[in-house]
């Protein structure tokens, strides 16, 4: 499903050229569950946004189901995030005003659904992660931990080939962060592809296999030992 091959990001700061990642290369197998772990400044972050479509590399190429993502267009980059990613975040991006089901409607509106089945989706989507009773309760009425389940039914709500968390735990205590994970484990086994970015040790020993980076670079790549 995904090809990481040579892939290299340099950000240009005027005179200065800072390297991010450094011939980073992996495949992923449709239905995997990987963790990206790795201290702050490692590359992680940024190569969770190529991942996403959200950036392109400086050199490399990226694949998903063989499709060289660097050579299309920004219309179709925006189409492929849309129908096939979906995106958990650390700080859960929820719209404060609008209430649990409009905010997991969201991606429906930018595909153009029609109102009544983008309701039934953002309905089923929110059933899926335990909080079909708080549809109308907006983001300042519930938990941490309810914000994230939330943000975890957007990025399904399109029923996307690949779900990419990015520090997904990281401002929720450590009992929520178990739950949180619970559900991703579950997601995978329904078929999702999962990409989990961590620093955390614990979190990152949910997930099947590990890919450690290091100053741009892959350090470790394998199956985590019981």
């Amino acid at each position: 499903m995904i090809e990481v091959i040579d892939l290299y990001k340099t950000y240009d700061m005027g005179k200065v050229k800072v390297p991010a990642l450094k011939g980073v290369s992996f495949t992923l197998g449709e239905g995997e569950f990987i963790a990206i772990m790795g201290p702050s400044g490692s590359g992680k972050s940024t190569l969770m946004h190529l991942l996403g479509c959200l950036d392109y590399p400086t050199k490399g190429e990226y694949r998903i189901d063989g499709r060289e993502i660097s050579t299309i267009s920004d219309d179709n980059l925006a189409e492929i995030r849309n129908q096939k990613i979906g995106f958990v975040f650390q700080q859960f991006n929820l719209l404060a005003r609008t209430t649990i089901l409009e905010n997991v409607e969201v991606p429906l509106i930018y595909r153009g659904v029609g109102i009544r089945k983008r309701r039934s989706l953002a309905r089923e989507a929110l059933e899926k992660v335990g909080l079909g009773h708080r549809l109308k309760h907006q983001p300042n009425e519930i938990s941490g931990g309810q914000k994230q389940r939330v943000a975890i039914a957007r990025a399904l709500v399109n029923n996307p080939a690949i779900i990419l968390a990015d520090e997904p735990t990281g401002n929720l205590d450590s009992v929520t962060g178990e739950e949180i994970m619970d559900i991703f484990k579950d997601l995978n086994q329904q078929g999702h592809t999962i990409v989990l970015v961590t620093h955390e040790k614990e979190i990152a020993a949910h997930a099947p296999r590990i890919i450690e980076l290091r100053d741009g670079e892959i350090v470790s790549d394998g199956e985590v030992v019981a």
